[in-house]
């Protein structure tokens, strides 16, 4: 009964949309990437990057938009790495985004000794903070102001990412390049569309969002940067957009289930329970969410093929 007061309070919804918005971001890199023909499994390292650089350079400049700035910038910079190995020297993606990712997690701790000497926490650096903000005539609104006024600016630009890459997606011309790039790369070839370009600019659109996710967790979520601080988000981002279809609504709807969970754990351990189970929910939530889909899609296949040959059989 106390579970089930403590998800339909205003606080636990609250918490529900702080803690999606960096995998609504991260969701919304991994679909541009993929619908291009490249997996972004460098997503994670892209994020832990941007987090780093968004804490370090917003206490350099003591400016947090500097900061959130600097943080796309570098995960761009790592994307593009990304990119060079991949569409230019020809190394498989799935080594390529590993490589990233250990190559952003060493660095950044390695980073962090240089500047504090320490290696797990940026205590020692005076970072600044992305602002909240407060949205006029919705917060007098009882339950649904105290649900969406007052979250970190992020928060509100990663769904209005998500209409943004949508209309980009199926609006616009690049879109059109982008999936025709995954979806039938010969064919794109065929009528003048330059592959390799083209990925190049799924993979650097990919690299802003993933940066916008990584800088949201060390200006807005918290404040400061931890070693790992990711946490996996990077992979469940693409367990979101795998459940989503490669859509950038059904993969934000995956998004908000994957941060409900970890709300959720949050909640029960707010009521004595293990830490250590608590910490393991939102990875099982994914295994759990990618099993229902996959026996799902299979199923859906499983009916498609009967239909056919029943199809088949009644013509002949």
């Amino acid at each position: 009964m106390n579970l089930l007061r403590i998800i339909c309070s205003e606080s636990f919804l609250f918490s529900v949309f702080r803690v999606s918005t960096s995998l609504v971001f991260a969701g919304m890199a991994a679909v541009v990437s993929d619908l291009a023909g490249v997996t972004n499994i460098g997503i994670e390292g892209c994020m832990l990057t941007a987090a780093f650089a968004g804490v370090c350079f917003s206490a350099l400049f003591q400016n947090a938009w500097m900061g959130l700035l600097f943080a796309v910038l570098c995960s761009v910079a790592m994307a593009m790495l990304m990119a060079y190995f991949i569409l230019h020297l020809g190394t498989h993606f799935v080594m390529s985004g590993l490589a990233v990712n250990m190559l952003a997690k060493g660095i950044t701790i390695f980073a962090l000794f240089l500047l504090t000497g320490q290696k797990g926490a940026s205590t020692a650096i005076p970072s600044v903070m992305l602002p909240k903000l407060d949205i006029p005539l919705i917060r007098e609104i009882p339950f649904v102001g105290a649900v969406i006024s007052g979250q970190n600016v992020l928060t509100y630009l990663a769904f209005l990412g998500v209409i943004l890459l949508r209309f980009i997606l199926y609006r616009m011309p690049l879109g059109t390049k982008i999936r025709s790039a995954g979806e039938a790369p010969d064919a794109a070839e065929s009528v003048g569309i330059r592959l390799v370009r083209t990925r190049y600019i799924a993979l650097l659109i990919s690299g802003i969002f993933a940066g916008f996710g990584g800088a949201y967790l060390s200006m807005g979520q918290m404040d400061g940067f931890t070693a790992n601080m990711t946490a996996g988000r990077g992979f469940i981002a693409l367990a979101a957009e795998s459940m989503g279809q490669m859509t950038p609504w059904g993969t934000t709807l995956a998004a908000l289930f994957f941060g409900a969970t970890n709300a959720l754990g949050n909640s029960l351990q707010m009521l004595g329970m293990p830490v250590q189970f608590v910490s393991a929910i939102p990875y099982a939530a994914t295994l759990l969410g990618i099993t229902v889909y996959s026996l799902h899609r299979t199923s859906r296949a499983r009916q498609r093929t009967e239909k056919a040959k029943r199809a088949s059989g009644e013509a002949s």
